[in-house]
């Protein structure tokens, strides 16, 4: 048996306002899609398959992979080590690594690659000392494995 009371939405104009996110995010994502798309239908096979094989992009995903790839066996190996250590130990300080550890999924990938750029920037506070042991970090392939394997740490 229902009642008006039973029927009333607990939050009212959530159908509208989950129709107006969803709008949204679908804008943004099927809108460079569908440009994408129609901007590749439109040339023809030998134009892109001139593209996707031009040097530069060929560069692009021999430093996609190599640096996805160096990021995942760091991570991996930093989050068997964590895990081992979290999972079998107590020691002070082991909330606090535990915190650090869930670091990345509390900070979205914007301001992590912000603060990272400013850290290792060669005015940075990383960066700087870095550069006189002369590794340059930031804007480097480098760089783009310690923003991936901080985005992926465990």
């Amino acid at each position: 048996m229902t009642s008006a009371t039973s029927r009333r939405r607990v939050l009212p104009g959530f159908g509208l306002t989950l129709g107006f996110t969803l709008l949204y995010l679908s804008l943004i994502v099927l809108v460079p899609l569908s440009t994408l798309a129609l901007r590749t239908a439109s040339m023809g096979w030998g134009s892109f398959w001139a593209t996707v094989t031009s040097p530069r992009v060929l560069a692009s995903y021999r430093l996609t992979f190599a640096a996805s790839l160096g990021a995942a066996a760091l991570n991996g190996v930093f989050g068997l080590v964590v895990a081992w250590v979290l999972a079998r130990h107590r020691f002070p300080g082991q909330k606090i690594v535990d915190a650090l550890v869930d670091l990345p999924f509390a900070l979205p990938t914007a301001v992590a690659g912000i603060a990272l750029t400013s850290l290792y920037s060669p005015n940075g506070w990383l960066g700087r000392p870095l550069e006189a042991l002369g590794l340059k970090v930031a804007f480097t392939p480098l760089g783009i494995v310690v923003a991936l394997t901080f985005i992926g740490l465990p």
